[in-house]
């Protein structure tokens, strides 16, 4: 059989935009850790210096994060598919510590962590779109449920199996749509979509940062404050606008023109901070702050990637229909 993607997932050379890329990132970390040094030599008030603790402590997980996706990347998609995988069984693997999941729900765990996700990246591997984009909602959403039913226990059932499925949905279905951006066919673009892949990583975090940032300095009123107290509306406004601004700047490492850029990194700003508030909710439901502690300075794999899971699928099926070619019928 010949997998159309096969190639290309085997090797996404490093070219000179991707380089840059990567070298403006570290660039933005030099100089971010360098002010974090500064400050926290400089900076005398209690409340003061646990601010810049916790900066500094998520520049150093910023540091590990960036290094291991530059590694990914620069290792191709196999790189990008394994990272991703691993993200997510790590992510399933948190959600379902904080679930309502009991021993009649063993078999349907396995069967997610050890059978779906693997074959939910093998068809990215492969190209395989059709069953991709249904294999979870579809095939894995009926085969939790019979096997949940199958085990006998009845006590919470409808909780338990909508909670892994949401787990499933969350986890390895929204997550696995980042490396599935390497799946697109886009005129003019051939063996670039590494860069695809990074744009939509740059612009998500740097609008959960510039976020933060504008609500540390304006924010006074609170878009959710039962769900998410720290976010504001001068905060929610200011980072989605700065990232939008870099995301069209960014427009020539895309296959995007400036203004379709700055469209999609406004959409995926605004999934990113629906994503956001979703997962601050489950927290709230579940009472905890963090879904782990995996991550210095940033809790747990759920809460660095909360606004990437409602982000990446959104973008990807946007740029799919806009810009790819590949299910195009040919007169």
């Amino acid at each position: 059989m010949n997998f159309p993607y096969e190639n290309e997932l085997r090797s996404l050379p490093l070219d000179m935009p991707l380089m840059l890329l990567l070298g403006g990132v570290l660039a933005l970390l030099i100089v971010g850790s360098i002010v974090g040094f500064i400050l926290s030599w400089r900076v005398k008030g209690e409340a003061g210096r646990a601010t810049v603790a916790n900066l500094n402590a998520r520049l150093r997980a910023w540091w590990v994060m960036v290094i291991v996706f530059g590694i990914a990347v620069a290792t191709g998609g196999i790189g990008s598919l394994l990272l991703f995988g691993l993200i997510s069984f790590l992510a399933l693997r948190e959600f379902v510590t904080l679930a309502p999941t009991r021993a009649g729900d063993h078999q349907a765990l396995f069967w997610s962590f050890f059978v779906l996700l693997p074959l939910q990246y093998y068809l990215i591997y492969i190209g395989w779109y059709g069953l991709f984009a249904i294999l979870i909602p579809v095939y894995g959403f009926i085969f939790v449920a019979v096997r949940s039913v199958l085990a006998g226990d009845i006590d919470q059932f409808m909780a338990r199996t909508s909670t892994i499925n949401w787990a499933l949905m969350i986890c390895i279905y929204c997550v696995s749509h980042v490396p599935a951006l390497l799946m697109l066919e886009i005129p003019g673009y051939q063996g670039q979509n590494a860069k695809l892949l990074f744009f939509l990583v740059l612009v998500v975090q740097l609008s959960d940062v510039l976020q933060y940032v504008w609500g540390k300095l304006l924010g006074r009123h609170r878009v959710a404050p039962v769900v998410s107290p720290n976010k504001t509306w001068e905060g929610l406004i200011g980072g989605v606008l700065s990232a939008t601004a870099i995301g069209a700047g960014l427009w020539w490492a895309t296959p995007f023109t400036p203004p379709q850029a700055a469209g999609m990194a406004f959409l995926i700003c605004m999934m990113g901070f629906s994503g956001g508030l979703v997962m601050a909710a489950i927290k709230r439901d579940r009472g905890v702050k963090d879904f782990g502690t995996m991550i210095e300075g940033h809790g747990g794999i759920l809460d660095r990637i909360d606004s990437l899971c409602f982000a990446a699928p959104i973008f990807f099926h946007v740029t799919r229909f806009f810009f790819d070619v590949s299910d195009q019928v040919v007169p």
